[in-house]
């Protein structure tokens, strides 16, 4: 589906962020993994079909980091990247009652800021060029829902969700899409920290009975900045299981 197309994706160091980079790769792209973790994310990059593939150090929350890791990337390769998925992320889970600033702060700085730079660097390249272009980031299904232990990391999502469609009412008529994607709960290292006993309530009230596998998102995601979606913007896409 994506034969040609050069596509940057952050949070690739593992996860769902490697999931997408994989099944992108499959499909024919030419990945530019970015990660805070630099060993995580050329693991990434090692294991990916095809060539052409580069990994970088990104902190999305960082101005510095993110005009650098671009100027880069525009050294790197002759046309600045059509495809752009957002998935960093992190979480500070706590009682709000118990939560701290600081932890409120990191995820908001990481989920929506980081989400914001790197969007409006790769737009503000696509306009100049004159490139159509497509963007997913990724939000959660509990932005829609709440969840307990996760005020921050549930607000942060909502966040994301209503930026980036404000983000394709902008960007339409440089023929620039954006749309979203609402993982339910899916096994991942920031699912793995959660008790057991919660996991299997979270379990018993999703109808499909289970959690999502990475690659079940990752499809969903290559769909979406594929020209098989090319008259989907602005759009949120729940893989929750029914949640």
């Amino acid at each position: 589906m994506l034969p040609g197309k050069l596509a940057f994706v952050t949070g690739a160091g593992g996860g769902i962020g490697r999931a997408i980079c994989n099944v992108m790769a499959r499909e024919g792209a030419t990945i530019l993994a970015a990660d805070i973790n630099i060993n995580n994310v050329q693991s990434t990059v090692a294991e990916l079909k095809g060539e052409g593939h580069k990994s970088y150090q990104l902190d999305v929350s960082n101005v510095e980091s993110v005009r650098n890791v671009f100027k880069q990337v525009f050294t790197d390769y002759p046309a600045p990247p059509t495809v752009v998925v957002n998935a960093a992320g992190i979480t500070r889970d706590n009682f709000m009652l118990k939560m701290s600033v600081l932890d409120f702060e990191a995820v908001f700085d990481v989920n929506v800021k980081g989400t914001f730079l790197v969007t409006q660097t790769i737009c503000k390249e696509l306009v100049e060029k004159n490139l159509s272009g497509s963007i997913v980031n990724i939000g959660s299904i509990v932005s829609q829902r709440g969840n307990k232990g996760q005020c921050n990391y549930a607000a942060s999502k909502a966040a994301v969700e209503v930026f980036s469609k404000s983000v394709a009412l902008e960007m339409a008529r440089h023929n620039i899409r954006c749309n979203i994607v609402l993982p339910g709960f899916t096994s991942t290292a920031m699912t793995d920290v959660i008790p057991d006993k919660v996991k299997e309530y979270f379990k018993s009230v999703i109808p499909l009975n289970r959690f999502a596998n990475s690659e079940e998102i990752a499809e969903v995601v290559t769909f979406l900045v594929s020209d098989k979606s090319s008259y989907i913007t602005g759009t949120s896409i729940p893989v929750s299981g029914g949640y």
